[in-house]
């Protein structure tokens, strides 16, 4: 996976998801917000776990990009195993949301920004995944968060937890993992451990005593792994 190391990329997304609401900051003289717009940057908190380009959507109340104990989508199966993000978005933009993709890999301390709007307010969240890329099946984000009541200007910040896809084995074999770390296989369509999304336990590492693991002790990660900022431009 070729490693970009990133500043601040902004990029923007328009669709036509349209969301009613109350009164907000930019109503046009029927009483409806006519289009919200979005900052979003993620930082990433670990010494040695790039982080795929992100998955980022604004969409309704009907639509979850995960759940905990459940099965993770066949798109969210692709992300934490290869960081690919293309059907995971693909997934989202047949819920209706408005779908947009980093810019690239963020590496260890690094950030990027991305800018995304949608038409009208009301019960619009945010939901947004990238991979920890030298692991198995890990990835963090947020599911879900509510937008409705940010006002113009306001920001919010949020530091996330690493997830455990449940999909791939956590067995840190250089066969298995896409990173920089290993240069093995990223997805694979079979699904060879719990098959449900559950917190992610960490790496073992051949350092701690997993004679078989690619990893070493610079690829360990405790939580949070990443902050994200959300700010409402308009």
């Amino acid at each position: 996976m070729e490693m970009l190391k990133m500043a601040a990329l902004t990029v923007m997304v328009v669709s036509p998801l349209f969301l009613t609401g109350c009164p907000n900051d930019n109503d046009n003289d029927s009483g409806v917000v006519s289009s919200v717009m979005y900052e979003v940057e993620l930082t990433n908190l670990t010494a040695a776990q790039p982080m795929s380009p992100m998955a980022v959507v604004l969409h309704g109340s009907g639509y979850k990009m995960w759940t905990v104990g459940a099965s993770a989508s066949n798109g969210l199966e692709q992300l934490a195993e290869s960081g690919d993000n293309t059907e995971l978005l693909a997934e989202a933009a047949g819920e209706n949301g408005t779908t947009m993709s980093g810019g690239g890999v963020i590496t260890p301390g690094a950030s990027e920004s991305v800018t995304i709007e949608a038409d009208g307010a009301g019960d619009l969240a945010l939901s947004l995944a990238t991979m920890l890329v030298n692991t198995n099946d890990a990835y963090t984000g947020v599911d879900s968060k509510s937008l409705s009541e940010m006002r113009l200007d306001e920001a919010q910040t949020m530091v996330l937890a690493a997830y455990d896809a449940g999909t791939e084995a956590n067995s840190e074999l250089a066969s298995t993992i896409p990173g920089p770390a290993a240069g093995g296989e990223g997805f694979n369509a079979t699904r060879d451990d719990r098959d449900s999304v559950g917190g992610h336990p960490g790496v073992v590492t051949h350092d701690d005593g997993l004679d078989s693991s690619a990893l070493g002790e610079e690829h360990r990660f405790d939580n949070p792994v990443a902050r994200v900022t959300i700010t409402r431009l308009q």
